[in-house]
């Protein structure tokens, strides 16, 4: 199979060990951690630094000062780091000064399987240039990078991503408001509703008393934390509506609006898939289904075989999004091709079975969805409604 153009997996491009510096950090809050291997230099420096991105900067230039008066000529200048806390814009800063610059997802690193194993900075450094450098002379299964984004691209997944976690606190707060009252025997009491805040002046425990004031009060203070939660949720969903009405010419803008035109997909799902899946360059169709973590983890050993169940080593929310997309499915696509392969092999089965089988719906449904976006290639009895 040839090599594909965005196979992060390996490096494509020839390794010449003589003519390139190369540099790994291990990011910390307080430090930075910086590893290299300088040619012309028998030694193999390591240096601690600040969290600044100048200092790792000036680090790298002395490097190929010192391998250039060794009598080596530094053509090529490459750092990888771990994703992590920081994210990608160290990776940005380095690239726009010539400085090839590579971000390592983490569980891609093999590491030692001792019960107790040594850890520190200085020992992952090592083990970060050793997966590093088999990266760069194209060796497979050394490590992968990750892609790195764009600001825009950044900002663009942070609406959905802070709808999220407002819808989280929502339920949080609803929840411990629900136990609060159930503690004292009150049970029914629905704090989403917008009457809910007058109704807490006249609830009653089961011995016909009112609720204790220190309990009422810190009630109130949920409510209007919950109140708080819910206007920012509208926003969020308000400023996603005019903004895909005001740029939709947008390639991006314009899947999540056809994504958002099969039925049982809404607006706030087709943005979720769009902006952390679809508008990604993605190789096949098995890497759309790995990016998920909808991919198994067998365990074979000898005659040993059996299934462990999802990786989960890929987007948990895209993976969480589309099991609950897959159920929606079923409701709402009754007479699809997908659905009706579900039913046919979930007719007699136990409910555990139908539950194993919804996650293999969801892995074919998200490759449907991506096809349909890349392709313009629609899914058989697939409803879509038609163009406003």
């Amino acid at each position: 199979m040839p090599r594909q153009l965005n196979d992060l997996s390996r490096s494509l491009v020839a390794l010449e060990q003589d003519a390139t510096l190369i540099a790994v950090i291990e990011m910390g809050q307080s430090s930075w951690l910086v590893a290299g291997i300088v040619p012309g230099i028998e030694r193999q420096p390591l240096k601690k630094l600040a969290p600044d991105q100048h200092a790792p900067l000036q680090l790298l230039h002395r490097w190929q000062k010192e391998a250039n008066e060794a009598g080596q000529v530094i053509k090529r200048i490459t750092v990888a780091y771990e994703a992590g806390r920081d994210g990608f814009w160290l990776a940005r800063w380095l690239r726009a000064r010539e400085i090839e610059a590579y971000v390592i997802h983490p569980s891609s690193v093999p590491v030692s399987r001792e019960h107790r194993r040594a850890k520190t900075d200085r020992l992952d450094t090592e083990l970060l240039k050793r997966a590093f450098l088999g990266w760069l002379r194209g060796e497979p299964k050394h490590c992968s990078m990750a892609a790195i984004p764009t600001i825009a691209d950044e900002d663009a997944r942070r609406p959905s991503r802070e709808r999220e976690n407002l819808v989280k606190e929502a339920t949080r707060l609803v929840n411990r408001m629900k136990a609060n009252l159930a503690r004292l025997g009150i049970r029914g009491f629905r704090p989403h509703l917008a009457r809910a805040a007058r109704q807490l002046q006249t609830l009653q425990t089961p011995e016909g008393a009112a609720l204790p004031a220190n309990t009422l009060a810190e009630l109130r203070r949920d409510m209007d934390r919950l109140r708080f939660a819910k206007q920012q949720i509208k926003q969020i969903e308000a400023a996603r509506i005019e903004r895909l009405e005001r740029e939709s010419a947008e390639q991006v803008h314009a899947m999540v609006r056809l994504l958002g035109r099969v039925v049982g997909v809404g607006v706030e799902t087709a943005d979720m898939l769009v902006h952390e899946v679809f508008a990604r360059r993605l190789r096949d169709r098995r890497a759309v289904a790995r990016y998920a973590g909808l991919t198994g983890a067998p365990d074979e050993s000898g005659t040993k075989r059996r299934e462990r169940g999802l990786a989960k080593a890929g987007n948990a929310r895209v993976r969480r999004g589309m099991i609950q997309l897959a159920w929606r499915h079923l409701l709402h696509q009754r007479d699809s091709a997908l659905a009706q392969w579900y039913r046919a092999r979930t007719a007699d089965a136990r409910s555990r079975t139908r539950k194993i089988m919804i996650v293999a719906l969801a892995r074919k449904l998200l490759i449907a969805l991506w096809r349909l976006l890349t392709t313009g290639e629609a899914p058989a009895g697939l409803l879509i409604r038609p163009a406003a």
